[in-house]
């Protein structure tokens, strides 16, 4: 008989914890975190925002911006900024986690600033991350994300999702 109580609550525990998952519908956020580029020793704070539309509990669709920091290139200012647009894949581990994935376009740029001219160049390219939601109740979670904008560089990010 307990077999059969314990078996019924983790099945039940289970079939609940797939509802509470990834936003379905449309959620947007914004997050802050701290970019490394490879070849320069100093981490730099980024913040961004976001929107997306969940398909289901598993698949969604993201469009975003991040400025990723303001770098010290030979004695000028770089900044540094990303658009993505990602396919997130999430998955629940229990009523009030869940961990997802990302594969995705990107597009940087990089500005400097020297004599009063900009200067900026443009790379394309793909993206992906792999990230911990939280979901406070059903219309607000947060989120923390480790994203790979480029082969050389690392974005590590906190942020909020507010569900629509």
């Amino acid at each position: 008989m307990l077999k059969k109580i314990v078996a019924a609550a983790a099945l039940a525990l289970v079939a609940s914890s797939s509802f509470a998952a990834a936003p379905t519908a449309f959620y947007g956020g914004l997050d802050v975190g701290s970019t490394k580029i490879d070849d320069f020793d100093q981490d730099k704070t980024s913040f961004g925002g976001f929107l997306g539309y969940g398909f289901n509990q598993f698949f969604a669709v993201e469009l975003g911006y991040r400025y990723l920091g303001k770098f010290d290139v030979f004695g000028t200012d770089v900044k540094a900024k990303q658009t993505h647009l990602s396919l997130v894949g999430s998955y629940p581990l229990n009523a009030q986690f869940d961990v997802y994935g990302r594969l995705g376009y990107n597009n940087l740029r990089a500005e400097a600033k020297a004599g009063g001219i900009t200067y900026g160049d443009d790379t394309d390219g793909g993206l992906y991350g792999i990230g911990l939601n939280y979901n406070f109740n059903p219309q607000l979670s947060g989120r923390f994300e480790v994203q790979k904008p480029s082969s050389d560089s690392t974005n590590y990010s906190v942020g909020v999702v507010w569900k629509f």
